[in-house]
């Protein structure tokens, strides 16, 4: 399985035949530039290839009414005035004589991608299409878009394919509010869109924009608006609302399908959004989208319209479908404040509606967006505000040493590899799986040291992830000498650190089992990180005070009774709910905001958890570090769980956890606590603005 890449030519065929600063933007370069991208990159060629068909009326039907795609057919055969004097009836829209053509191809795009994912023909794509679709409603064109492509998918996946759950991401910079009001009834299909808002402010200018907009009827829930009050948002904002917002819910809402309008608008550079977010942000929000619905996504192109900045944020996208690691993200992980804002307010709005909210202690608090229509700009470009024309300037300058950069790294000659303490011939991994046995204690040792030095890459070029089946304990004594600069600290007694140092590099380290506190891992750091308390320590294990310092993250019940409460017992609940809440409320924001060089997961005989959730962990943390992860397995570990770890780290779903089930109230006190600690110095984990009161946390 594969991924496919949808496009056709005739596509680029609908441009504007008069002058309109409003709809210029929309333009047949957008496909054609990241098409060529995709080819310079060699990513459209490791792709399956579909050439777009048109989307049958009836199919249009699935969402449009009969007389709005009559109106659209009959766009065929108007002349330029016609053209142009039915366009002035819709907000934001030019129509060509070849429209009907081109988007009949868009959704036909869309459906061939959802009909070869949803038939095992690939595992995820990307439909490359123009005109986009989310705004588009069911007897209305807007906002550049004439038919819903991603509606009528998720429509024609329920009708064809018998789905009962799909979710619909918007990452695009605009509302959809097309979607919106196409499923804001219905509770099968989650509909998830942040966007530009300004409290009203930006287009298109609707109170049901807010995150108080949650659905109707039995779809109450089942809209989620994230509405951005401030542009500039970066990297650390879209990571925190997919860790805070849209993963909980998704996982509660269990999708059996991901459709994604993927608007490249809301990347920076781009004249609409003016955010701040860099293309490898696209593939770590990628990624994390891989861990649901056993890995079926289905990427639609929406909007954006800074050419360079469009191309290389959809070959992220596309490298990420692929299953490449994704490149570290650049900039401090700290959130915005006014994102905070936002994210606490939909986090409250809707908290009524999940349990995998309710059970992170958020409090109905917070007063209504102060929206008013008085003053709004009466375009969708808004180039005649001061402040739009600063925010470009500085985005243009930010472009000249972001976009410059080589952004892509090169697929690496082994890109997961697999280490055994002994032969084990029920192992089925990947082909492409590179698969070394050795059963001596130093057979193993060299094994997994060779791994470190791959997964490092001292050149930064080659990226790799690692399963190592072996004798932990032999690993650990022997660590301090392995390639990849890692120190150890032994049982009583401090271990002298040895070996190099790579880089400055830093390590984020996580341990279950109980007969692991014995000994922590870390990675040289050029400046104290975290300050662990004498508490957080294993018993008789020296921390490191020189002032490189490093950073330690340890979970199990052999760290003290604090720890044991607060983070053992959360991570190995038995509810898919308290294990889910200590990954994405602790574990990865910590991880992310550390931004480590290197993870190292490593599993014991009692760590406790069980396959699924022991992939999916991992899986998670293929991000942080760009790809880079080390999973130390006891040889003692069943054949399935070393499949599944090997799989998952090159590139494949996770299984999935099963039905949610309800945080433990124990589980949720132990985690609240422990984020409470720690949120002062990791600014990922928190979830309101400082000054946000009840439910903050």
């Amino acid at each position: 399985m594969g991924t496919a890449l949808v496009y056709h030519e005739d596509m680029t065929a609908a441009r504007l035949l008069w002058d309109d600063p409003e709809c210029e933007i929309e333009c047949p370069e957008r496909l054609t530039t990241a098409l060529e991208r995709l080819q310079q990159r060699g990513l459209e060629q490791r792709c399956l290839q579909l050439a777009a068909r048109e989307a049958s009326e009836a199919e249009l039907g699935l969402v449009h009414s009969p007389e709005y795609v009559a109106l659209v057919r009959g766009t065929q055969a108007l002349g330029t005035g016609e053209l142009q004097t039915l366009s002035g009836q819709y907000d934001a829209v030019y129509f060509h004589p070849s429209t009907f053509h081109c988007s009949r191809l868009a959704v036909g795009a869309a459906l061939q991608l959802v009909d070869a994912v949803l038939a095992g023909a690939v595992r995820n794509g990307l439909a490359l299409v123009r005109p986009p679709g989310h705004h588009s409603q069911r007897a209305a064109a807007n906002g550049f878009c004439v038919f819903n492509n991603v509606a009528i998918a998720a429509r024609h996946a329920q009708r064809q394919h018998g789905l009962h759950r799909i979710l619909i991401v918007d990452w695009d910079v605009h509302h959809g509010q097309g979607i919106q009001y196409i499923f804001e009834d219905d509770p099968s299909v989650l509909y998830f869109s942040w966007h530009r808002y300004e409290h009203g402010r930006f287009w298109p200018y609707l109170r049901e924009s807010d995150a108080d907009a949650v659905g109707q009827g039995p779809g109450l829930g089942f809209t989620v608006n994230l509405p951005w009050n401030q542009v500039g948002m970066g990297n650390a904002d879209y990571v925190a609302a997919f860790l805070h917002v849209l993963l909980p819910v998704a996982f509660e809402f269990n999708p059996e399908l991901v459709l994604v309008s993927a608007g490249f608008d809301s990347a920076i550079g781009d004249p609409e959004g003016q955010m701040q977010a860099t293309p490898e942000c696209f593939a770590h929000l990628t990624q994390l989208l891989q861990v649901l619905a056993g890995g079926r996504v289905c990427a639609v192109l929406e909007g954006g319209y800074h050419l360079e900045s469009l191309s290389q944020s959809v070959c992220m996208m596309v490298q990420a479908l692929l299953g490449d690691p994704a490149p570290p993200l650049s900039g401090p992980m700290v959130p915005h404040g006014s994102a905070l804002e936002s994210i606490q307010s939909v986090r409250v709005a809707q908290a009524p509606h999940w349990m995998s909210l309710q059970q992170q202690g958020v409090a109905p608090v917070l007063s209504p967006s102060p929206y008013s229509p008085e003053g709004r700009p009466s375009s969708l470009l808004l180039t005649g505000r001061p402040e739009f024309k600063a925010a470009t300037t500085q985005d243009v300058a930010a472009l000249s040493s972001l976009l410059d950069q080589p952004r892509l790294n090169p697929t690496p000659p082994v890109r997961t590899a697999v280490a055994l303490a002994a032969p084990d011939a029920a192992l089925a991994l990947p082909s492409d799986v590179l698969c070394e046995e050795g059963s001596a204690p130093q057979e193993e040792t060299q094994a997994w040291a060779r791994w470190a030095g791959w997964a490092w890459g001292e050149a930064r070029d080659c990226v790799c992830t690692c399963v190592c089946v072996t004798h932990l304990w032999s690993v650990c004594r022997s660590v301090s000498s392995c390639p990849s600069g890692l120190s150890t600290t032994g049982h009583m007694r401090p271990w002298p650190r040895t070996g190099p140092s790579l880089h400055s590099g830093k390590s984020c380290t996580f341990w279950t089992g109980s007969w692991m506190g014995r000994w922590a891992v870390a990675l040289q750091s050029p400046q104290p990180v975290l300050q662990l308390p004498p508490w957080m320590w294993p018993f008789g294990v020296a921390c490191p005070t020189e002032p490189r310092g490093c950073f330690v993250w340890l979970w199990g019940s052999w760290i003290g009774p604090q720890i044991s409460r607060m983070t053992g017992m959360t991570l190995r609940s038995r509810t898919t709910g308290g294990f889910l809440s200590c990954v994405l409320a602790l574990v990865l924001p910590l991880a992310y905001s550390f931004q480590p060089d290197l993870v190292l997961v490593a599993l014991g005989p009692a760590h406790g958890l069980r396959d699924p959730q022991a992939a999916l962990l991992a899986a998670l943390l293929r991000g942080p570090a760009g790809g880079r992860v080390l999973a130390l397995v006891d040889e003692e570990s069943t054949p399935q769980l070393v499949v599944v770890l090997a799989r998952v780290l090159h590139g494949e779903a996770a299984p999935s956890l099963g039905p949610f089930s309800m945080a433990s109230p124990e589980d949720v006190q132990a985690l609240m606590q422990l984020r409470g600690q720690l949120e002062p110095r990791w600014k990922m984990l928190q979830v309101a603005s400082e000054a946000g009161g009840p439910g903050s946390g």
